[in-house]
């Protein structure tokens, strides 16, 4: 029986830039590992390319002062502008979205989730609500009324006071902040009627019921720069969510185009080594830190672009549980045989059966992305390419 299973392998690529032959630069350095390491690619095979470098060597950038001129365009003038559940709480992913939205604005009410957004980022530590009898869920906090309590709390990651930082990012443009804090997004309308809907996964249900209690003009996020303004680049489905931090006022947007870039690397790679492999772009990875409590997921998707292989979910056995209970008599070699034929036998669709109990059938994407977010890191791995083979193998697989 052969030993091994899925493999995984970061893959090492020249230092992207802007205009650069992604796809060759990907194809190369996949066919440089599988020479390296020996590596027979077979059908299947996975190759994933993480965002940034898709979004870097398309030149997706925009300013701050680019998504200033779309805020104020949208809201018809720089207004007094209600930003709602900033997401995530953090220096590279929301600290150039604010400051845009503050050059299109005069006055901006920021109002945060406390104690932590919507991807686990805490302002200050959860106990303290009991500490303090604060009700999350009713009580609306001043700025005054959380420096009382948890003024000199810090990030426990990153050791920033994110209420101080925010507030001076904001006035730095110019605009007159305030800052409140509440979990009810309805909060925002006893300051103002316009309003930026700033978290990512429960957006949508945030701006219907803004709308819906008499907001006047409600943007998410994902609605600003969905367009170019002044030669910016975009995204005409995400807009500014899955964008980082590039330079000091300029960010790297979530690419646009992504299904050309993985339709064109599969194209490659078949004619390369004759077989059908899957191709990935990836971004942030969906689990959540044990430490810190912070949920990974701060792109609006784990992958925004895939070839058509990689849609489904798994339909797998619990190899655990048919052990136990159909095959308990069995033992040895004997147990090994007949497992393989349970897994060569199995319905084309386990779904709501016993056999399956444990094994959570996510989303291809989301399980492999996240596998290879885990793999390439977010530091100075350089590995922006994830190479994985045997991945839709089994137990039975010779």
């Amino acid at each position: 029986m052969r030993a091994f299973g899925t493999c995984c392998y970061g893959v090492r690529t020249p230092v992207i830039k802007s205009g650069d032959n992604l796809a060759q630069i990907v194809v190369d350095s996949v066919l440089e590992v599988a020479k390296q390491r020996q590596i027979e690619l077979k059908d299947r095979d996975i190759v994933a390319i993480t965002e940034a470098v898709v979004g870097i060597s398309q030149g997706n950038y925009a300013t701050t002062d680019q998504i200033g001129k779309d805020v104020e365009k949208k809201f018809g003038g720089k207004e007094h502008l209600g930003v709602v559940f900033p997401t995530p709480v953090s220096r590279n992913r929301f600290s150039l979205i604010l400051e845009g939205i503050a050059k299109g604005a005069k006055k901006i009410t920021l109002q945060f989730a406390y104690p932590a957004d919507e991807v686990g980022n805490e302002l200050f530590d959860e106990e303290l609500l009991y500490k303090y009898h604060i009700d999350p869920w009713g009580q609306i906090l001043t700025e005054e009324e959380y420096n009382k309590y948890f003024g000199k709390e810090l990030h426990i990651f990153t050791g920033v006071n994110y209420v101080k930082y925010f507030r001076e990012l904001i006035e730095a443009q110019g605009a007159e902040a305030e800052i409140i804090f509440s979990n009810n997004p309805l909060s925002i309308l006893n300051y103002t009627k316009n309003v930026v809907v700033a978290n990512i996964h429960k957006r949508e249900r945030t701006k219907k019921l803004l709308v819906e209690a008499g907001a006047k003009l409600v943007f998410k996020t994902d609605e600003i720069l969905r367009k170019s303004i002044d030669g910016s680049g975009y995204n005409s489905k995400y807009g500014l969510l899955g964008s980082n931090k590039a330079t000091d006022h300029k960010m790297k947007l979530f690419p646009e185009h992504g299904d050309k870039v993985v339709n064109e690397v599969q194209k490659m790679l078949k004619k390369a080594t004759g077989k059908n492999l899957e191709v990935l772009v990836y971004g942030d990875g969906a689990f959540k830190d044990p430490v810190g409590g912070i949920w990974e997921l701060a792109d609006p998707v784990v992958s925004p672009a895939h070839t058509k292989g990689l849609e489904g979910t798994p339909n797998e056995l619990k190899l655990k549980f048919i052990a136990d209970n159909t095959l308990s008599e069995y033992k040895g070699e004997e147990l090994v045989n007949k497992m393989k034929e349970q897994i060569k036998n199995k319905s084309s669709n386990l779904k709501g059966t016993n056999a399956t109990l444990g094994t959570t059938p996510r989303r291809y994407t989301d399980l492999i992305g996240s596998l290879c977010d885990l793999t390439s890191g977010s530091g100075d791995k350089g590995t922006p390419v994830v190479l994985i083979t045997g991945y839709f193998d089994n137990y039975a697989t010779e």
